[in-house]
């Protein structure tokens, strides 16, 4: 039942990070990926900053941060 979690908000959270970066949604499997490499991401940052994030809202929060982290620096790459 975890991974099903992982994998919604995955989904939300690639959802939204395409939404705040005004790029609109990428479509199912691409919000997934989005969202599950910006989990990665996020998880990583939270870590080097000592933040900690708990619960279903925390990792929601945790994941769109580093799906938005992850499209900036595919924007920054895409433009050199």
């Amino acid at each position: 039942m975890n991974f099903v979690w992982f994998l919604v908000i995955g989904v939300i959270a690639g959802w939204l990070a395409g939404q705040l970066m005004k790029g609109g949604g990428f479509g199912l499997i691409g919000d997934l990926i989005v969202g599950v490499i910006g989990a990665l991401i996020g998880g990583w940052l939270f870590g080097v900053f000592g933040i900690s994030a708990g619960g279903l809202v925390g990792s929601l929060v945790t994941a769109t941060i580093g799906a938005v982290v992850l499209l900036f620096v595919v924007r920054l790459i895409k433009r050199a």
